[in-house]
């Protein structure tokens, strides 16, 4: 049994990750607990809070407790908004609390994207236009090439998280463009995993969402491939450790270490 555990803020889409165990192996089980989410906004300020070291720390006590292999903070916002350099040392603090490797949605989705040999990308987020630039920052300080970005104003997660099919099929379409090779829907409040086949196929292309790069990038650091045609193409096919991520700094991470 592998077991891979996610430190999920407050009660928006935390429904994804029974849903993918059950198409994922029988003898993979993902564990979530809940950190405290006292603001759902996206407002920076609101945001960061949530990777407050206080909360990360309380939700790793209980992760130990069911023996996980692996931990990833599956939150967005609060971690990209650290920055490359922050982001890294928060998933440090993790990895040292937990003593299993630890990794966050946000470095998750450069490991996808390079999993997928992707070129170029489109960003299609939920947040408002400056918090969707940071992310967008973010990739590209590790050599994403972002071709477009798509804010589409979301006041926060309560918002996101009642997003329907159609709904995020608006925000993929706005995002997307012909050079874009896959489009990606940063923000783990929006349920998703029941509708990736349906967006790719709508799309044409690859597509990436939060709670199943968060499921990816657990897996990855507990060395476990996994399989599942209905998680989408990042699921599709055996995959080998991608290369660490290099940074502005010159400085690479892997598995939520130093290398």
């Amino acid at each position: 049994m592998t077991t891979v555990g996610f430190l999920y803020p407050g009660h928006f889409a935390e429904d994804d990750y029974p849903r993918m165990e059950i198409l994922l192996d029988s003898t993979i089980r993902l564990v979530v607990r809940h950190t405290e989410s006292p603001d759902d906004a996206y407002r920076e300020d609101a945001l960061r809070e949530l990777g407050a070291p206080g909360r990360l720390a309380a939700g790793v006590e209980e992760l130990q407790r069911s023996g996980v292999q692996s931990v990833v903070w599956a939150c967005d916002g609060g971690s990209f908004l650290y920055g490359p350099q922050g982001a890294h040392d928060q998933v440090m603090a993790v990895a040292r609390a937990a003593g299993v490797p630890a990794s966050s949605t946000s470095i998750g989705f450069v490991h996808a994207v390079r999993k997928l040999g992707a070129n170029r990308v489109a960003v299609a987020a939920t947040y408002p236009e400056a918090i969707a630039a940071e992310f967008t920052a973010f990739l590209r300080a590790a050599g994403m090439d972002v071709v477009a970005t798509h804010a589409a104003g979301a006041t926060g997660a309560t918002e996101a998280a009642g997003w329907g099919l159609d709904r995020l099929k608006e925000l993929a379409a706005a995002a997307d463009r012909p050079e874009a090779d896959a489009v990606l829907l940063p923000d783990t409040a929006l349920h998703t995993v029941s509708h990736l086949p349906a967006l790719e196929e709508f799309l044409g292309k690859p597509v990436l969402t939060a709670n199943q790069v968060a499921a990816r990038e657990a897996l990855r650091l507990a060395d476990r491939p996994a399989w599942s045609p209905r998680l989408g193409t990042l699921f599709e096919a055996r995959e080998s450790p991608p290369a660490p991520v290099e940074w502005g700094s010159g400085r690479s991470y892997a598995h939520g270490k130093r290398s």
